[in-house]
């Protein structure tokens, strides 16, 4: 009765901030430690050792990075009720919280439908992803080579094709600068404004090179764009109906913009607004 009613810690300040997350047992905590340099998160062969979130900050190449070491994920119906399920809450908290997000996949399982699953969580929240196959160590030993990899992943992933790969094997530090390289890159991108007169010429070509289909007597008809924010980057198109933008015309208009600006592991978050 004697505590404050109300007491939140500051959140703290950071150039970056990076979320490890992934399946249960897949090496976060490991991961978390070779990048920190230090022993800062509990390692146990046991699975489910992580049911907080861990917040760890550092600095790397004059930047300050917040990095947070999240509990493994499973499927909603396979969450026990208890710790594990708060566990859970506080995984997906962690992803809210985060500029990038790196979804920590295992070389000796590569790309599971859990994984799919997690993926899931951090597109709809319009965060930067990267994909990190860990345990790369034995890559000899499983007959493993990054092309194949590589393309297996990016089959199971087609919704996160714009997601960039990388090799690390925290067990022994490698490929973490590599990591670390690209999460920084995929930052910048995430936090991108465009110029406005750039942008509007880029979808109007783009318009123009493929007009929408027409239904019926009606046609789409793209009047402009306007770039809301960045972090992620929001865009609205001005249309004539709303109602006619298909899906696929709008994944046209999405890699229009990926092909004139990159967005290299960005989600790109698109809305369109008709007349009235």
């Amino acid at each position: 009765s004697r505590f404050p009613a109300e007491h939140t810690l500051p959140e703290q300040d950071a150039d970056l901030r990076l979320a490890i997350v992934g399946r249960i047992n897949v090496g976060k905590s490991m991961l978390l430690n070779a990048i920190s340099g230090q022993d800062r998160a509990i390692v146990s062969e046991v699975p489910g050792t992580t049911r907080d979130a861990v917040d760890t900050l550092i600095d790397y190449e004059d930047q300050s990075v917040l990095i947070v070491d999240t509990a493994g994920l499973r499927r909603r119906g396979k969450i026990e009720p208890g710790i594990e399920r708060y566990s859970a809450l506080r995984s997906i908290r962690a992803i809210d919280r985060a500029d990038v997000v790196v979804l920590l996949i295992d070389a000796l399982e590569l790309a599971t439908s859990q994984d799919t699953h997690i993926a899931g969580y951090v597109l709809d929240s319009y965060k930067g992803i990267v994909l990190a196959v860990n345990k790369w160590d034995l890559a000899r030993k499983l007959e493993l080579g990054k092309d194949e990899v590589t393309r297996m992943v990016k089959a199971r992933f087609k919704f996160a094709s714009y997601a960039p790969i990388c090799f690390v094997s925290a067990l022994r530090g490698t490929g973490i600068k590599t990591l670390m390289t690209t999460a920084r890159s995929v930052h910048t991108q995430w936090s991108r404004g465009l110029p406005r007169y750039g942008l509007r010429r880029t979808v109007l070509d783009a318009v123009a090179r493929h007009p929408p289909a027409t239904t019926g007597r009606h046609a789409l008809k793209v009047y402009g764009v306007a770039q809301d924010q960045a972090a992620p980057p929001s865009f609205t198109f001005y249309v004539n109906r709303s109602d006619m933008v298909h899906f696929s015309y709008k994944r046209y208009l999405e890699n229009a913009l990926r092909g004139a600006y990159g967005f290299e592991g960005s989600p790109l978050r698109m809305r369109f607004k008709g007349r009235g």
